[in-house]
């Protein structure tokens, strides 16, 4: 066992005695492109990056959960014949969340995740766990932490449970744990990025069908990496920015007639516009074009290589502050200090209103462009930002 192995082992054993019956972990994911696309049926392009949340978990004989996360204080305990979405908070939501949806699961029959809520009770052969987490994701980053401990723990679920779900079936589990258990109103693209991720390729997502594809990266044999800038600014998906954007997206395909913004394109944009107020115009026109940066940063990648997707992440990031409003100073400042050193493209991404930009840089920049974005925040006041590179990684795996 590797030294990162025996330390999640060892607070395991801490927390609960004994050892755990195996180790899981999952990734958080980068969206390189492909911001709030995925709620509203079009496209996203996430990696998944080379930090994990580990879940170390053992079968117990009776039906208790107990949950631990060495983030945070305390054991929290229920019994599985006492799962209650209403009453799950803070941030245990998450794993028991996750249980409570896939114990749901089970009892439909069918193994499916959506028809979860119409359960008939805890199928009796589901044992209690004892889980204790462990991560490494900087939270609040807009890096998902969240879907990370979702990921983990239903991997974990579906191997010690002997459910056999499909790694598509658990991006619907997670996304119904958010959704219904902890209030965040997100899409699939967070846990579809943290169980499909491959290294050095990006998830090209398909959110209307749920359908991925792995497209190579090629980042190493351009000589390119991805700089993530965590501005240190929290944000949360539960709070009212997140849910209002999704509610204009809602109206404006309602008013122009179609299930989803995903049915339209570039060229419904002049009826738009005439049939939109200003806002909700705004809104539309974000995702319409998001969708297009998409799917312009794939045939590019895949044309002519890393160094020409650049100019889709500087257009999304305006897309994003000047239509969608998501940005923040701090996001801002970030993208266009990265800009100015010489990034190839930078962008703000996640959910927004903090979190974290990233920025396309040549090897030889990196320090250059982080230095520099590190100096421009000191001389505007705000917090240090903390700047680390990522790479593309292997989504969600059983580590022991």
């Amino acid at each position: 066992m590797n030294e990162v192995l025996e330390r999640e082992s060892g607070y395991f054993s801490s927390q609960f005695g004994g050892a755990p019956d195996g180790l899981w972990s999952a990734p958080g994911r980068v969206n390189l492109i492909g911001e709030h696309t995925d709620y509203n049926e079009g496209f996203a392009f996430p990696i998944a990056i080379d930090k994990r949340t580990t879940v170390a978990a053992r079968v117990r004989a009776d039906r208790l959960l107990r949950v631990t996360s060495s983030s945070f204080p305390g054991v929290i305990e229920v019994s599985l014949d006492h799962l209650d979405p209403d009453a799950l908070t803070g941030w245990a939501a998450y794993p028991l969340g996750v249980a409570w949806a896939m114990s749901r699961a089970a009892a439909g029959g069918a193994g499916s995740a959506a028809g979860s809520e119409a359960g008939s009770g805890v199928p009796s052969r589901l044992s209690g766990l004892d889980l204790a987490l462990t991560s490494d994701v900087p939270a609040g980053a807009g890096l998902s932490s969240s879907a990370a401990v979702e990921c983990a723990v239903a991997l974990a679920l579906n191997d010690l449970w002997d459910l056999g779900m499909g790694r598509p079936e658990l991006a619907r589990i997670g996304q119904l744990a958010e959704n219904r258990v902890v209030g965040a109103p997100t899409g699939i693209m967070d846990q579809s990025a943290s169980l499909l991720g491959e290294p050095d390729h990006g998830i090209l997502l398909d959110c209307q069908n749920l359908t991925t594809e792995a497209v190579a990266l090629g980042f190493a044999g351009a000589g390119v990496g991805l700089l993530v800038i965590d501005t240190r600014t929290s944000h949360s998906h539960a709070d009212g920015g997140y849910a209002s954007r999704r509610r204009s997206c809602e109206d404006g395909a309602r008013r122009l007639g179609v299930g989803s913004l995903r049915a339209l394109g570039p060229a419904d944009l002049p009826r738009a516009a005439a049939q939109l107020d200003g806002q909700t115009y705004c809104r539309v026109r974000h995702i319409i074009t998001e969708n297009q940066r998409v799917l312009d940063t794939v045939t590019a990648l895949r044309t002519s290589g890393a160094a020409a997707i650049g100019r889709f992440l500087n257009e999304s990031h305006l897309s994003m502050r000047d239509d969608f409003e998501i940005s923040t100073p701090e996001l801002d400042l970030a993208v266009a200090r990265a800009q100015e050193m010489g990034a190839i493209g930078a962008r703000m991404t996640g959910g927004g209103f903090g979190g974290a930009a990233i920025a396309l840089v040549r090897n030889d920049d990196a320090a250059a462009v982080a230095a520099g974005v590190a100096r421009d925040f000191a001389r505007a006041g705000y917090t240090a930002p903390h700047i680390f590179p990522v790479t593309a990684s292997e989504g969600a795996r059983r580590e022991l």
